[in-house]
């Protein structure tokens, strides 16, 4: 881990960059993470211990400049710390909770993914850092490491169950804002995947449809029986 001054030596948020000032040069890099914010933000609609960031300036270490992962999720510190929200995540103003999850996704255009941030996330004690490479076809497109002993390793499988979060991520095709094409979503411990606000709306309907056929079958049946269903 990284060792740091007391916080009050150290400037607070308002007076820092919100980014790393690099824009996304990839649509999905924007996308990805902010599907996973709303799934998240769906399922843990009741807890408030939390934080998933998208974009957003990590300030680790007040001599460097902020890093900024296209995703990061942060356990055991306020969802929202005012109305104004973040405008960056400074780690001696989140009691030094590193993000507990990382994710990049890969563009054309080389970001250090595999050996400066990696270096950095590991040092900053991310436990899980994820790389979605959209580009690959041979090999895996999504990589999840775990980091062991200041060293990460490599795991398998999809998806992948990350135990101290309580979810896993995997890689699956579905539909988002209209967009048919492997995304990234969270899954529960058997493996199945966390629908989006829109299935979970979709799937109230179909429910519906069907509560309304079978009393439409009852009251078929009641009729055919002599009996008003009204009554």
């Amino acid at each position: 881990m990284l060792k740091y001054k007391s916080w009050e030596c150290l400037p607070p948020a308002e007076c820092l960059p919100d980014s790393d000032d690099t824009p996304v040069d990839n649509e999905l890099q924007d996308l990805i993470p902010h599907l996973l914010k709303t799934i998240l933000a769906f399922a843990w609609a009741n807890r408030w211990d939390w934080f998933f960031g998208v974009d957003m300036g990590i300030y680790y270490d007040s001599k460097e400049s902020p890093i900024a992962p296209d995703g990061f999720l942060s356990l055991g510190v306020e969802r929202f710390i005012d109305e104004e929200l973040r405008s960056s995540y400074v780690l001696w103003e989140e009691n030094y909770i590193a993000p507990i999850f990382v994710l990049e996704v890969i563009s054309h255009k080389p970001g250090g993914e595999y050996k400066r941030k990696k270096d950095i996330y590991a040092k900053m004690g991310v436990l899980y850092y994820a790389i979605y490479n959209p580009l690959r076809r041979q090999q895996p497109r999504l990589e999840v490491r775990h980091l062991v002993n200041g060293s990460y390793n490599l795991l398998s499988g999809n998806p992948i169950w990350l135990p101290e979060i309580g979810l896993g991520i995997g890689r699956e095709r579905g539909t988002f804002q209209g967009i048919t094409r492997e995304w990234l979503y969270w899954y529960n411990e058997q493996g199945q995947r966390l629908l989006t606000p829109e299935e979970q709306l979709t799937e109230a309907d179909r429910r519906a449809a069907e509560a309304d056929r079978r009393a439409q079958r009852l009251a078929e049946r009641l009729r055919n029986a002599g009996i008003e269903p009204d009554l």
